[in-house]
């Protein structure tokens, strides 16, 4: 399965896909841009997962201005919001399910996605205090960013 968090209203766009390459990327990454209203920008926050770098989603992001790829820092998946969905999908909806089959897998996942959107809230993004953010860089190892992403924070 393919998901987006929408940061202003909580929901979630899904896609559930056999396969996790670039060409599902890219089929997912279409839904999105047809779902959202054309005259907004979409910054996407992304794991480092190799399918995400293919030269072809590459092209694809060329060809499509309005969206903006931003990877999370190299082993940080946490900072990934759309990463907390997927607990609250297993617990509520996988948790000691017994599946047979993929199809069998998918079927409580489609029902969960329209209950999840319709009671969904903007997840709390509460701005971190500096001082906090300046002593743990101070004391914490150095974080390198993505090869994509410019620069770094050492």
């Amino acid at each position: 399965m393919f998901a987006a968090l929408n940061l202003i209203d909580g929901t979630v766009i899904r896609r559930n896909m056999q396969r996790h390459r670039h060409e599902e990327f890219i089929r997912f990454l279409n839904a999105i841009n047809v779902q959202l209203p054309a005259d907004k920008a979409v910054h996407v926050i992304l794991n480092n997962y190799a399918a995400h770098e293919h030269l072809k989603v590459r092209a694809w992001i060329d060809r499509h201005q309005r969206f903006t790829f931003q990877f999370t820092p190299i082993s940080r998946s946490r900072l990934d919001t759309v990463a907390g969905f997927f607990p609250k999908l297993s617990k509520r909806r996988l948790k000691r399910g017994v599946f047979h089959s993929l199809l069998d897998l998918q079927a409580p996942i489609n029902r969960f996605l329209p209950e999840h959107n319709q009671h969904s809230q903007a997840p709390s993004l509460r701005p971190a205090d500096p001082d906090k953010i300046i002593a743990a860089v101070k004391r914490g190892p150095c974080v390198r960013l993505h090869p994509l992403v410019a620069g770094t924070n050492c």
